[in-house]
Formats: structure tokens, sequence, C-alpha cells
């Protein structure tokens, strides 16, 4: 092999093989994203339920589901988990969408564990952060006790969660794009203040994902340098099997060679019997020249019997 190719075969193992850029991997699949796709699957059922399903059902459901105060002092692990099966809008919101793009990138950069690991932190962090000091409100009198009970369900703290741990393995200036957007829709939202916990949680949420970005660029280095220590080990394995296979066809043409030259049976070998210069060759030759010769010493011994009396 040339130098220069080596060169290019060592570079080309050295750095990390990302799968090419395609349309369908902007999408969840259970085998490249279980945590994303099947959590899709999850709150698409629950969406169709919640637009063609009784609406009295429903609404007790999303009653039930309420990360407010009052459900958060008495079962905080319920509502805490059920009140992410549910989108605030339904499939028309662009939380849904974002849902799907966004948990999609980050599952094939970290893996669905730490994608699920963010959603749930950023998710958990931004409603406790929220949703506690309207408690202690309540409790110092600053709030009547009708606001321990609201209507608060969704999947946004989480997603915005993984929107900040993943700009947090982007480049700087998408990053810095993908950031100011986001950081300007939020900001719209707070001077509305149409839902001042939601509006103050969304941030808080993005302040989440992007105070994990140090642990979520660990683990893309990690499973990149296994992707790679992946890679060298399965090219190893078929040179070696492409070597072995060259050396055992080449042993097996070399001992053809010499079995051929030093095997005594094989005609085309000088000790072979159909050789004509093999030991068998000239045993037959020898055989057949027998009765020749043995028939010329006969007549040369009656020529002497009958010379003998003559002479004499």
């Amino acid at each position: 092999m040339a130098p220069g190719r080596g060169g290019a075969a060592g570079a080309d193992e050295r750095a990390p093989r990302r799968p090419p850029a395609r349309p369908v991997r902007l999408v969840p699949d259970p085998r490249g994203t279980p945590f994303t796709f099947w959590y899709a699957l999850v709150l698409l059922g629950t969406s169709l339920y919640a637009r063609y399903g009784d609406p009295a059902t429903v609404s007790a459901l999303l009653r039930g589901s309420s990360t407010d105060a009052a459900h958060l002092a008495t079962a905080p692990l319920l509502v805490l988990v059920a009140s992410a099966l549910w989108i605030a809008g339904g499939l028309a919101s662009p939380y849904a969408l974002g849902f799907v793009l966004v948990l999609t990138a980050l599952e094939r950069r970290v893996g669905g564990l730490w994608a699920a690991a963010v959603f749930l932190g950023g998710h958990v962090a931004a409603t406790l952060a929220t949703e506690i000091p309207v408690g202690l409100w309540v409790m110092a009198g600053r709030l009547p006790e009708t606001s321990l009970h609201r209507l608060d369900y969704g999947i946004s703290f989480g997603l915005l969660a993984c929107v900040g741990a993943l700009t947090a393995l982007f480049r700087p200036l998408p990053a810095a794009v993908v950031l100011a957007g986001v950081s300007a829709l939020l900001l719209v939202d707070l001077l509305a203040y149409e839902d001042p916990l939601s509006n103050w949680g969304h941030p808080l949420a993005l302040l989440s994902g992007l105070a994990s970005g140090p642990l979520v660029r660990r683990r893309q280095r990690y499973r990149d340098s296994a992707a790679v220590r992946s890679g060298r080990g399965r090219g190893r394995r078929r040179r070696g099997g492409r070597t072995g296979g060259a050396a055992e066809a080449g042993g097996a043409g070399t001992a053809g060679r010499t079995g051929e030259a030093e095997d005594p049976g094989s005609p085309g070998s000088p000790g072979s019997p159909g050789s004509p210069g093999g030991t068998g060759g000239v045993a037959r030759r020898a055989a057949l020249r027998g009765p020749q010769a043995s028939g010329a010493g006969a007549g040369a011994g009656r020529a002497s019997a009958e010379d003998g009396p003559t002479g004499a």
C-alpha cells in the first residue's frame, strides 16, 4: 500500500464516523431513538383522546394530572409523571413538532437515557421552582388559597431543557442563533404575562438545559470515541480476515507446488513411474531390454560353441 493511502486510511479511522445527514434522521425510530419514538406515540395517543374523548373525562384527567401546589403537596411523583403525558394545545401546538425534532436530535447525540434525564430534569426543576413559591406565598397570606389549585400540565418545560442541552452541543454560531430566537419568543410571553408561572418556568427550564451542557458534551465525546474504537475493531477484524485468507491461499499454493515437486507418484515428477527419468521408467526399460539381451547372449554362446569345434 502506498504511504499516502495508508495515511488517509489512518485519518479516516481516527475521525468520528457520523451517519450522513438524511431527512429520515430528523424523525424518531424505534432502534435509533427509542425514548423519543415511544414517548411520541404516548403523546399522540393522549392528544387524540383529549381531542375526541369524552369532555368530562378528559377534563377530570387533566385536573388530576395538574402539577399545582396542592397536588405537589399530596402526590408529587404521580402528578410530575402524569403532567408530562399531555401536550398543552394538542397536536396543533408548536410544542408537538418541537418535541419530535429536538428530542430526536438530542437522543441521537447523547443516547436515550441521557435525553430522558435532561427532559425529566428540566420538567421537574422548572415545575418545583415555580410552584413551591406559590405555596409559600399562600402560607404567608400574600396569595389566596385558590392559587393552590390551577391547571398546569404539558411538556414545555422538558422540551425547553432539551433545547438548552442541544444548543450546548452546537458550534458557537448556530448555538447563538438558536438561543437568540428561543429567548426572543420567551421574552414575548413574559411581556404578555398571560400565564406568569409558565412564563417564568420556561426560561428556568432553558437555563437548566444549558447548565447540563458540560455533561452532555462529555457524553457526546464518549459516544464518538466509542464509535471510533468500534470502527477500528471492525476494520482490524476485516483486515485480519483478508490477510488470513490470503495467507492460507498462498500456503495452499506453495504446498501444492511443493507436493508436485516432491510427490514421486505424480506423473510429472522426476521420480514418478511415468516420468522418463524416474526409477519406475528405468525398471520398465530394463525389463523390456532383458529378453533381448538374454537372446543376444544365447546367440553369442551358440556361435562360440559352433566355432569351438571348427577351430579345434
